[in-house]
């Protein structure tokens, strides 16, 4: 990916204070962009974010913003505008995950995993779309989903929906953009080493997980940002309403992991 792929333009990305957010923001800095990033709690970690974008020599703003808040998602959208002229990319990356067997689920965190996960993807697909159509000259979202949308993982049926919702959130807003030129494509990261896997899993789990997955490891957040930018590239201008799974084999059948055979 060269520095000038993404030269001058402006890129939002939500939930940019950590994990594949803060991979993402910092990778369109290093590629010539300006980065807006969202956080919701991690001010400190924000700001970092955004320091270091700067010293890449581009502009970068830390912006605080619950993204279930569509009127917050919205003046996201508006700071970016007002800071940097224009949006030409969004990256819908925030979300929430409570993991517990549906019907015994706290509904206060099914409520919260099902508004931060699609609806806040939906405001900022909704948001940038108004944007960009409004610019005149195209533009792209990107939506970070999950093999949660096919896998039907148990404990997480709100992740798992949402996710799922998604997909069809994605194609429909593709095609009803294309006129527009504003294109709209999915990222699926697996298991991905990040401080949010830490809610769910012991370091000691995620040292000795990756072994079990097909290639043998944890996806890094800089993997997965390459491959956000890699969808939001102009060099990719005939890509809309894809999905790009980067899982390392997780999502593969189970008889594909290392030593076992295939049934039958």
């Amino acid at each position: 990916m060269s520095k000038a792929d993404f030269q001058g333009k402006t890129v939002l990305v939500t939930g940019a204070s950590l994990g594949i957010g803060r991979a993402a923001a910092l990778a369109y800095a290093k590629a010539g962009a300006n980065v807006v990033v969202n956080y919701r709690s991690h001010a400190e970690a924000a700001e970092e974010v955004a320091d270091a974008a700067k010293a890449l020599g581009v502009g970068a703003i830390a912006v605080q913003g619950d993204v279930s808040d569509q009127q917050a998602v919205e003046g996201l959208v508006e700071r970016a505008v007002a800071e940097f002229g224009r949006l030409d990319v969004a990256v819908s990356n925030a979300a929430f995950s409570d993991r517990e067997v549906f019907y015994e689920a706290d509904m206060d965190g099914f409520r919260r995993t099902v508004d931060v996960t699609m609806w806040g993807a939906f405001y900022l697909l909704r948001a940038a779309a108004k944007q960009m159509v409004k610019q005149g000259e195209g533009g792209v979202v990107v939506l970070v989903s999950s093999p949660h949308a096919f896998i039907a993982t148990p404990r997480a049926m709100a992740y798992n929906m949402s996710k799922a919702a998604l997909e069809h959130m994605a194609k429909t807003a593709a095609i009803e953009l294309a006129e527009h030129r504003v294109r709209v494509n999915m990222i699926q990261p697996g298991w991905t080493d990040t401080p949010g896997e830490r809610k769910f899993a012991s370091e000691e789990t995620l040292e000795t997980a990756g072994v079990k997955i097909p290639l043998g490891r944890l996806g890094t957040p800089e993997e997965m940002a390459e491959a956000i930018l890699f969808l939001s590239s102009d060099s990719q201008p005939y890509m809309t309403g894809a999905t790009l799974l980067v899982d390392g084999g997780i999502s593969l059948p189970w008889w594909a992991s290392r030593g076992s055979a295939a049934p039958g």
